[in-house]
């Protein structure tokens, strides 16, 4: 099946936790696209990347689409996490604006969730995963990407001091792509 990203960070993490079935990125299948993002849930953009890379390789695909809700600024970033600064904001800029966005508030506490999508052309099948935590008061970790190295969980380290084998067992990701494996395996 054709994992509908070109995120290699994304592509790394799911094909290692869905490693018994064989994944192939977007260019491997020579698909160079990027779907826009414009609905306005994870679950409707995983959706609609899902659906409008079935209708160019007419094979399976998963579509994940994430990201991080802080509730002091009533879910912002949300579906706009990778892009609430633009299209050129590195990871550090986004990072550092939220930082600054949250020092203003009292609750630093977020959400992150992940909606991974099966299409095959006839049905989708839907994966959810979401994790509690807050943002750190800094960057912190060498590990993952995005939003990884200022989302802290309940044991303090953010997922970007997590090695890649601990983040794949807690991450909203992990989550999401064990509740579709069994789903895949149901039907």
């Amino acid at each position: 099946m054709i994992l509908a990203t070109n995120n290699k960070g994304k592509l790394k993490e799911i094909k290692e936790i869905l490693n018994e079935y064989a994944i192939y990125s977007l260019s491997e299948k020579d698909i160079s696209i990027d779907v826009e993002e414009d609905k306005d849930t994870f679950v409707e953009n995983a959706m609609k990347k899902a659906f409008e890379i079935y209708e160019i390789a007419h094979e399976e695909v998963i579509a994940d689409d994430s990201g991080l809700c802080i509730t002091a600024l009533n879910g912002f970033p949300g579906v706009m996490t990778h892009r609430f600064l633009g299209e050129d904001a590195t990871d550090e800029e986004r990072n550092e604006y939220l930082i600054k966005e949250v020092d203003k508030q009292e609750d630093r506490s977020a959400q992150v969730v992940c909606n991974l999508v099966f299409y095959d052309g006839k049905e989708y099948i839907i994966g959810e995963g979401i994790i509690e935590g807050q943002i750190s008061r800094n960057r912190r970790g060498e590990n993952g990407f995005g939003f990884d190295e200022i989302f802290e969980l309940s044991n303090g380290k953010t997922l970007a001091e997590l090695t890649p084998e601990e983040k794949n067992e807690v991450s909203a990701r992990a989550l999401a792509a064990k509740q579709l494996k069994k789903k895949l395996e149901l039907r």
